[in-house]
């Protein structure tokens, strides 16, 4: 019997469902909507580094005396920050810890909103990992102890540079990683 006509018709070959691509598809926003929290692991991974060096510099200056001159332009100190940066209102006064706890709240909802948001960007989801790190390794010196340890000291000559630690190098680092990610021009390789 010869093939005859059908009356039903069959959608066009670009209407018809592609299970393999759609499951691709699928796959695919996972892994974007994933991949974000990759970069929340390396911000974990920053704040347990900074957690820990300074635990082990209140361990060891809590049996030495301060400072600690390792080289002719590097010390380590023992520094309890009650304000910002470069103790900044930090009088001991108790605003300014509650002022300052809030802001690194705020920011670190921010900066984990950024890292959502800026899918495929992964300099600039370094950059926003490494500061949100820092934030909340201070955010924790606050809670806890109500001041940030500082222990890290450079100095060139009587010149000296007020101490800080590794959540204050992750802020510096990583705003320095956006600013250089925004200066390049809009159509460079990611």
């Amino acid at each position: 019997m010869p093939d005859q006509p059908s009356d039903r018709s069959s959608p066009a070959p670009s209407m018809r469902p592609d299970p393999v691509g759609e499951e691709r598809a699928r796959g695919l926003r996972g892994q974007r909507g994933s991949a974000w929290m990759r970069w929340l692991w390396l911000s974990g991974a920053v704040v347990a580094l900074d957690q820990w060096s300074k635990q082990q510099v209140v361990d060891w200056f809590s049996g030495h005396a301060a400072p600690l001159f390792l080289t002719g332009w590097f010390n380590l100190v023992l520094a309890y920050n009650r304000g910002a940066a470069f103790s900044l209102l930090g009088d001991g006064d108790a605003l300014p810890r509650v002022l300052f706890s809030a802001l690194a709240i705020a920011a670190s909802i921010g900066l984990i909103w950024l890292l959502r948001s800026q899918s495929g960007q992964p300099v600039a989801q370094l950059g926003s990992a490494l500061i949100l790190a820092g934030a909340v390794g201070n955010l924790v010196d606050r809670v806890r102890l109500g001041a940030v340890v500082d222990f890290i000291q450079w100095h060139l000559g009587d010149a000296y540079w007020p101490a800080f630690n590794v959540a204050d190098s992750a802020i510096t680092v990583g705003a320095c990683v956006l600013v250089l990610q925004s200066l390049r021009p809009s159509g460079a390789s990611r």
